[in-house]
């Protein structure tokens, strides 16, 4: 998902309208998917729809739990009727990859954005320049101390940080990375999938910078090769500071720049597979010291 905003330059490719459900397009949702309708926050003005994806096999009465991969902009994750253009097919690559034993059995929430707020709730800052922006921390709070202990005491998750994911694209992945920096308690592998670095002169690489120590997160970095050479410096100083922060890429760090690769949603779906395998391999990577 991109941005509805008079952006500078060298965000340009960030400027598409909000999501609208289109009745005419078939829904595509596979697997087990559930639905939450308004989910309130006493944090954010707005309520959201909250979509759950459950492994095959899940049983309620079952010992068994499982890891968690939390999404932004969750029209976008399961169903081409509510995405913008293309989803992301998670639930399909999911379900070809649990049953192919290539990844971990997940489940997976896809947490709508509300519209035009949305730059409002997922940027760190308010952007000067534009005149908004700057909810993150409300965000971070809906995430950490209501959504997340509703998805744990409803459903059978692994509810440490080390099963723990947070993914999303552009301003959402702008969103990750800032608050998997705020909450390695909470999160402990992110995807943070051409993230809008530009953003409030670049302030998150300056909260990367800042820290005293790494952190143990388990990060995917990408961005695509048609999405400007701004977005492609921006990545990659962003790839820099977390390998000068003691970040390992091909161990607990991995960077693509994907060829071809465009800032919307069909390349974003495309990288998807790779993504679960990394951040959710059947062969658990070992904890990374703090």
């Amino acid at each position: 998902m991109s941005d509805a905003l008079p952006l500078p330059a060298d965000a340009a490719a960030d400027a598409v309208p909000e999501i609208e459900t289109t009745a005419e397009v078939e829904h595509t949702i596979t697997g087990d998917v559930r639905t939450h309708e308004a989910f309130h926050s006493r944090f954010l003005e707005h309520d959201r729809t909250v979509m759950v994806y459950l492994p095959p096999n899940y049983d309620p009465e079952s010992a068994e739990r499982y890891p968690v991969l939390y999404l932004h902009d969750g029209q976008n994750v399961f169903d081409r009727a509510t995405s913008f253009g293309e989803e992301w097919h998670v639930d399909e690559f999911a379900e070809e990859l649990i049953a192919a034993g290539e990844i971990e059995p997940l489940i997976v929430v896809g947490i709508y954005n509300t519209g035009e707020h949305r730059v409002d709730e997922y940027t760190p800052t308010p952007n000067a320049e534009l005149g908004r922006g700057g909810h993150a921390d409300d965000y971070g709070k809906m995430l950490v101390e209501e959504l997340k202990p509703f998805i744990d005491s409803t459903y059978k998750t692994l509810p440490s940080a080390a099963s723990t994911a947070l993914g999303g694209s552009s301003l959402g992945g702008l969103l990750t990375m800032f608050l998997g920096l705020r909450y390695p308690t909470a999160f402990g592998r992110l995807a943070v999938m051409s993230p809008s670095i530009w953003w409030d002169d670049r302030v998150l690489l300056s909260d990367v910078e800042a820290l005293s120590a790494k952190l143990p997160l388990r990060i995917w970095l990408d961005a695509g090769t048609a999405e400007g050479s701004e977005t492609l410096a921006n990545a990659r100083a962003l790839r820099d500071a977390l390998v000068a922060k003691g970040w390992t890429i091909g161990d607990d760090l991995a960077y693509l720049e994907e060829l071809g690769g465009e800032h919307n949603e069909q390349s974003w779906g495309m990288r998807v597979e790779r993504v679960l395998k990394f951040l959710f391999p059947t062969t658990k990577p070992a904890p990374h010291a703090s």
